[in-house]
């Protein structure tokens, strides 16, 4: 697998929110890179080459790091994206070497038409694999050409490239074809949901444990992103 894009890389000497801005100010992103038993090293990378890089699932990258002899590859294991502005905030990069093995998250792309009066869920957007790091899978394709209501895609289903092996449970449900509502039936659910929210506003319910785990989650996500930008 060819390398996807070169990335020059600098020292990053100053931390913390403001520094960070500073940053992000200048168009570059602040970075760290670690992984094969090398000390982690916070670097910034050029803003717009870096976007363009990572539009590309788990994009090789060559990196051009100033602290060593050679450069080095790597592929994004973590970016941080800004909710509003969807700009890149922060960028874990990982090591790897030619012919090592990863697990990796590689996207699942529906082809084809499923059968008329059917509606194709995705339940599962990616699916966990052990594959090369130099040679990863850029999505897997899935078909629903011609499926039916009642017809599913589990993991174990989809057609892996020679080399690449699934992580992921082979019971995991990535498609699932269902039949289309009809307008009385839509109606009805839409009803069903209005009068539950009445009888929750009503009864004063406390929120659901979803809804909890959800303020849970995004706190845990500031936490995170502080965390990388100091």
């Amino acid at each position: 697998m060819a390398v996807d894009a070169k990335l020059i890389a600098e020292r990053r000497t100053e931390f913390g929110k403001g520094a960070a801005r500073r940053i992000r100010r200048a168009d570059r992103i602040p970075a760290v890179l670690y992984g094969h038993g090398q000390d982690p090293i916070h670097l910034t990378l050029e803003g717009h080459a870096t976007m363009m890089a990572l539009k590309t699932s788990n994009a090789l990258l060559e990196i051009e790091n100033p602290d060593a002899t050679k450069n080095e590859l790597a592929i994004a294991r973590e970016v941080q994206v800004h909710p509003v502005t969807r700009i890149i905030e922060h960028v874990d990069l990982i090591i790897v070497k030619r012919g090592e093995k990863i697990e990796v998250d590689v996207p699942v792309h529906v082809e084809g038409e499923a059968a008329p009066g059917t509606i194709v869920s995705v339940d599962n957007q990616t699916l966990l694999v052990l594959a090369e790091a130099t040679h990863i899978p850029e999505y897997f394709e899935v078909s629903v050409e011609g499926r039916d209501v009642g017809e599913h895609i589990f993991a174990a289903d989809v057609t892996l490239p020679q080399g690449t092996e699934l992580v992921a449970d082979p019971e995991m449900l990535v498609v699932n074809i269902s039949a289309e509502l009809s307008e009385e039936q839509l109606e009805a659910e839409l009803e069903s949901e209005a009068v539950d929210e009445e009888v929750a506003a009503s009864t004063g319910a406390e929120p659901s444990e979803d809804a909890e785990d959800e303020g849970d989650s995004e706190g845990e996500g500031e936490g995170d992103e502080e965390k990388s930008e100091d």
